[in-house]
């Protein structure tokens, strides 16, 4: 008995180690903003974060496929993030702490609608790491 609660106690530590890699911002570089003024290509609005896909174009005309996340729909609904918040073809502007590794990837800070809305973060927003 002690062997299989061992085996099973074990597994799940082994298998809890990556969800809780998963929701750290250690990928973000959280001292760094960068603004992106891009098209939308897809909205996608349901747990565990809201991904907000774009494509930006760059000074020398190459564009650029952009993914932003922030939290779930649950923290972010009270700052007015809602399902219709963006359609593909919308032009928006959006500020992100990016990836630290250079990676068209970001962590949303604000974002300007293509109707001039400005969505950001809720108080209950966590920012990684905390105390930040």
């Amino acid at each position: 008995m002690r062997g299989r609660l061992f085996i099973v106690l074990a597994a799940g530590v082994f298998m809890s180690v990556p969800l809780s890699a998963h929701h750290g911002g250690a990928v973000f570089d959280n001292g760094k903003s960068v603004t992106l003024k891009g098209t939308v290509t897809q909205w996608v609005y349901s747990n565990p974060h809201l991904l907000l896909m774009l494509d930006v174009k760059g000074e020398d005309g190459t564009v650029v496929k952009w993914v932003a996340e922030t939290q779930a729909p649950s923290i972010m609904y009270p700052a007015g993030y809602r399902k219709n918040s963006f359609k593909a073809g919308d032009d928006v502007t959006v500020t992100v702490n990016p990836a630290q590794n250079g990676r068209p990837i970001g962590r949303i800070l604000k974002v300007i609608t293509a109707n001039g809305t400005t969505l950001g973060l809720t108080a209950d927003a966590p920012i990684y790491p905390p105390g930040k």
